[in-house]
């Protein structure tokens, strides 16, 4: 089994750039959906709500990110009963996919998380801020919130020397295709 990270900064590219390596190769892990998923679980929503101090009539996600813009310190405290539990999924998602040549996953913060040594390859998706900026706020993200969060972010000159490729997401879905694709079959000659 071959394992491949894709990273990136916030809305970098990081979930297409996925869906594009992973077509027809391997299964793939998304973290974000991983996380989507542990908001529809009752006793998930429970433990946030009760540590938080949010009412049950609100909405969770809503009421958490304008508590993470009031104060930056509930990322911290979020993540830290977040991060385990996603870790615990990939442990899972590995195992139920071992027999496979190629496994794929998207994880956003798998620099910051120092998970670099579980990959046999890590692919980097990389942006400039305002494109990304721009890309963030297309999909009804707000300002504030994600300079909050690309703060949480090592800079892209640290997460590129953790990873094997970088690859720049500012023109066209064709050319970063191309240009994922040619990496990856090298990758996979290099590896036959």
């Amino acid at each position: 089994m071959r394992k491949i990270g894709i990273t990136g900064s916030l809305a970098s590219g990081k979930t297409s750039a996925s869906k594009i390596l992973s077509h027809n190769k391997g299964p793939l892990f998304s973290a974000d959906k991983e996380v989507l998923k542990l908001y529809k679980r009752l006793a998930f929503k429970r433990l946030i709500s009760k540590k938080f101090g949010i009412k049950k009539n609100q909405n969770i996600k809503r009421e958490l990110k304008k508590k993470i813009i009031k104060d930056r310190s509930t990322i911290n405290k979020l993540e830290k009963i977040i991060h385990p539990l996603i870790r615990g999924e990939m442990h899972n998602f590995i195992k139920k996919n071992s027999h496979k040549r190629y496994v794929f996953f998207e994880i956003p913060l798998l620099v910051e998380s120092r998970l670099m040594k579980i990959f046999d390859l890590i692919f980097f998706i990389k942006a400039k801020k305002s494109i990304r900026l721009r890309r963030f706020r297309a999909s009804g993200g707000d300002k504030k919130l994600f300079e909050i969060l690309n703060k949480k972010q090592f800079s892209d000159k640290k997460k590129s020397e953790q990873c094997h490729h970088v690859v720049v997401n500012e023109k066209t879905l064709k050319f970063l295709k191309k240009r994922l694709l040619d990496i990856f079959r090298y990758y996979e000659r290099d590896i036959s």
